[in-house]
């Protein structure tokens, strides 16, 4: 029978398990199941940056939006993941290059998604690379690493981008997901006030009907 093809949907978040990846400082999340007798009741201990996460801007600025004032807009929508060739542990804005060009989000796809344990040699941003996220007028970056810059980064990277209104989501999962066109949601929890939260990301096929 003909008819529209059935909406493609990715889902581009790691598991929250006790196994997560966990960056260095952080919670490691634990996940404690009570057998209630008539229903089952789960006790969770977790980072607000545990898992697949969304970074707010107070995260990094404080007195700015917190997770629960980021708008929508900012985190559904057109997005273009982006396959990041090589081992290098910092990308460059050049590596990106035109990419960019009418592109308002970007999920980068680097080596780490196969990664199912925490490294010192993660990919993440350079400065170079955060201005020329500003300029292209980008409003969402994903990364599939723990974080979007170097692990001996300054803390540079993550200030220019929150700074300017971009939203950051760290720790996805990307390595089954073809650079391209799609339409990401990304929702975190309503956590009032909070600096960040674990959230789902799922993509959907651009052509889909």
């Amino acid at each position: 029978m003909g008819g529209v093809n059935p909406v493609a949907w990715h889902d581009a978040t790691r598991p929250l398990t006790h196994g997560a990846v966990v960056y260095p400082g952080d919670d490691v999340p634990s996940m404690i199941q009570e057998d209630c007798g008539r229903y089952l009741l789960s006790h969770l201990h977790l980072s607000s940056h545990s898992g697949t996460h969304i970074d707010a801007p107070s995260h990094y600025i404080r007195g700015t939006a917190c997770i629960d004032e980021i708008p929508f807009d900012k985190l559904t929508g057109k997005c273009r993941v982006l396959e990041i060739p090589g081992r290098e542990t910092e990308i460059a804005a050049a590596t990106l290059g035109p990419a960019l060009a009418g592109a308002g989000k970007i999920l980068l796809k680097t080596w780490f998604s196969k990664e199912m344990e925490f490294r010192e040699d993660y990919p993440g941003l350079s400065p170079d690379a955060a201005d020329a996220l500003v300029s292209a007028g980008i409003e969402c970056v994903g990364i599939d690493s723990p974080s979007i810059e170097p692990y001996h980064g300054d803390g540079s990277v993550h200030r220019t981008l929150l700074s300017h209104g971009i939203v950051i989501i760290e720790l996805l999962a990307l390595e089954g997901i073809r650079g391209g066109d799609y339409w990401m949601v990304a929702l975190p929890l309503r956590l009032g006030g909070l600096d960040g939260s674990p959230c789902r990301v799922i993509l959907r096929d651009n052509d889909s009907g």
